[in-house]
């Protein structure tokens, strides 16, 4: 009879369960820039970077495409500059299984401009302290657009959107800190070390005044020797104010992800299992 049982049992769980849920990989999510996912050997190429470094089967992976809309939705209000659909390379993997600690693997023979660094900083600022994110591209790309579909990766995943404040606010520190690498012909990981001390004085302190955070800026290009326009400080600083405005929605967004990021959360699905082994 108990046999019986546990063949009902699994008969109905094969029932319930929708068809290849067992062999996708729900904590790994690829998004690729249209223009790569169009282009078979830029897709491939891009894949191959995955493939190797990642370690997982590209077969039982989730994806969506990043477009040049969705780029500009956000990159139109922070720069006002807009992408054609033949001008998104930009490609990432989010990788939710290692989840000890928020790392960040950029292809640096493809990514000219954005660090792991850089992208761990504004990653944090929106309150994403976990998960392996691999970024490259088929040709070289300034990989300020990655970001988006980074973000885009880690809404699929935890199925918890960000709130557009904390994803104009991050990506804005992406794209203030790309210009300011071009225009001041600074080292990206001496500038990504210095704004990281910036925003951990701020937050420390909640400094929200304008005044007060360009102040700030200084003391720290004046101790780290980095030579950045008056400009691009005025910029910096309305940049790490805005990461500051919006900690009350970074803090909302955290609270509803850590228990998924962290495997403590409840699913449905491992209940509906455990219940009927029971």
């Amino acid at each position: 009879m108990r046999k019986i049982m546990i063949l009902l049992a699994i008969i109905i769980v094969g029932m319930l369960i929708p068809v290849g849920f067992s062999t996708s990989d729900t904590q790994v999510v690829i998004t690729y820039g249209e223009t790569t996912y169009n282009n078979a050997n830029y897709k491939n190429a891009v894949d191959t970077f995955f493939a190797t470094n990642a370690g997982v089967d590209l077969k039982n992976v989730d994806s969506k495409i990043i477009t040049a809309s969705d780029v500009n939705k956000i990159s139109g209000s922070i720069t006002g500059k807009t992408y054609s659909s033949d001008q998104v390379f930009s490609s990432a993997l989010v990788d939710l299984n290692d989840n000890d600690d928020l790392k960040v693997s950029v292809d640096k023979s493809k990514i000219t401009t954005i660090t792991g660094d850089m992208y761990i900083s504004a990653l944090k600022s929106s309150g994403i302290t976990a998960g392996h994110v691999y970024v490259t591209s088929p040709v070289e790309a300034t990989g300020e657009s990655a970001l988006a579909g980074i973000m885009n990766s880690y809404e699929v995943v935890t199925e918890v959107e960000i709130p557009e404040p904390v994803k104009e606010a991050a990506n804005n520190e992406i794209y203030t800190q790309a210009e300011i690498v071009k225009n001041s012909d600074v080292n990206a990981d001496d500038l990504s070390k210095m704004v990281d001390d910036v925003k951990e004085e701020v937050q420390v302190n909640n400094v929200t005044d304008h005044t007060t955070i360009v102040n700030i800026i200084n003391n720290y290009t004046t101790i780290n020797n980095i030579n950045i326009t008056n400009s691009d400080i005025e910029n910096l600083a309305t940049s790490i104010e805005q990461t500051q405005n919006v900690q009350g929605d970074v803090n909302s967004y955290q609270s509803q992800v850590s228990d998924i990021i962290n495997g403590t959360g409840s699913n449905e699905t491992n209940g509906l299992l455990d219940g009927l082994f029971n």
